[in-house]
């Protein structure tokens, strides 16, 4: 067994096509009772058709340990580069892609 097995760390490994990213400017979150369903999507103006670039399924346990984790570097971004201003403004239009939706 290997030193970082045994201190219990994971060595995580990260494809070269995963490392390019996805960009995505809408989130759409879905929930039952088992899990939690993230898409991100591609909002393009002027084009009426929208794509889900990844789609995301997690636990509930693991989408309130998600939630934290954001909150937290969202905490030490404005820190270092000030406060993130929002938009009031949110996409007009219907995008229930069927469940329970909240929106990001």
């Amino acid at each position: 067994m290997a030193a970082a097995e045994q201190q219990g760390q994971i060595n995580i490994e990260l494809t070269e096509e995963i490392a390019e990213g996805e960009y995505a400017n809408l989130a759409m979150i879905a929930h039952s009772h088992s899990e939690f369903v993230l898409d991100f999507i591609r909002l393009m103006p002027g084009i009426p058709k929208a794509k889900v670039k990844s789609r995301v399924v997690i636990t509930p346990e693991h989408a309130k340990r998600f939630l934290a984790a954001l909150e937290e570097n969202i905490l030490k971004y404005e820190q270092s580069f000030g406060v993130i201003r929002q938009t009031p403004e949110a996409p007009s239009f219907p995008l229930n892609f069927g469940g329970t939706i909240g929106e990001a």
